[in-house]
């Protein structure tokens, strides 16, 4: 597939890219090297190959999905500029 001005055109407008006229023919290159890349891509073998998250085999450390004050409310508060309660005191913006 290639791309000609009138598609790269087409393709920045609706990227919202404003794109002067003389620019045109190297957007279009770009575009057309970009394809180029995706094509060497389609063509590799990828049978069996497992999708993965990281190209180092690694889990995630798990840990229970709990509710918690973080073990230290104290610390936290402390650097509010206003706390009652164990809670945070923000001025009021609804009438």
């Amino acid at each position: 597939m290639s791309i000609d001005l009138e598609t790269a055109a087409h393709v920045a407008r609706l990227a919202r890219i404003r794109v002067e006229p003389e620019r045109l023919p190297a957007l279009a290159e770009e575009f057309n090297r970009i394809l180029g890349f995706i094509e060497q891509l389609n063509e590799v073998d990828v049978e069996g190959v497992e999708p993965m998250v990281s190209v180092t085999p690694m889990r995630l450390k798990r840990r229970p999905d709990e509710v918690t004050d973080g073990g230290y409310p104290e610390k936290i508060l402390s650097n509010a500029p206003d706390a009652r309660e164990g809670f945070f005191v923000v001025p009021k913006v609804v009438e």
